[in-house]
């Protein structure tokens, strides 16, 4: 069995946003030469997010309103972990969108569903943060 490992790096210039990585996590199965196995791909930051679902603008915007509805950013008062901080709400969107995705390899290739890609969600930008991909198999 064969294991790989390498970060990827973002530094989203707004405090929310949702990126699309597929492209960086088939570059890394592809440097990887590992045929069948998973690969995992998890946030290394607990203000950020890594998901998977359809790359489609209206589901994103859905997503920032209701987010905003479960979690607002404002009033930065209204949370206590908000002392010298206003990054709470960043937390808590973290929470419901989840920290990583395990996708199966096949044939080496993402075993996706038909819309599936996989997203980074920046939910606390403005800074360098980390994503891990971690691949086993042969």
């Amino acid at each position: 069995m064969k294991s790989y490992r390498k970060e990827l790096w973002f530094n989203v210039p707004a405090r929310r946003a949702f990126i699309n990585i597929t492209p960086q996590v088939q570059a890394c199965l592809a440097e990887s030469g590992i045929r069948e196995g998973l690969i995992l791909v998890n946030a290394m930051h607990i203000t950020a997010s890594v998901f998977i679902n359809d790359d489609e603008s209206g589901l994103h915007h859905d997503y920032e309103i209701w987010l905003e509805k479960l979690a607002p950013h404002e009033p930065v008062s209204g949370y206590r972990h908000n002392v010298g901080e206003d990054n709470a709400d960043a937390h808590m969107k973290r929470q419901v969108m989840g920290r990583e995705v395990v996708v199966a390899v096949t044939d080496g290739k993402l075993d996706f569903g038909t819309w599936e890609q996989i997203f980074y969600g920046e939910f606390d930008g403005r800074r360098k943060k980390r994503v891990l991909v971690k691949i086993i198999g042969e």
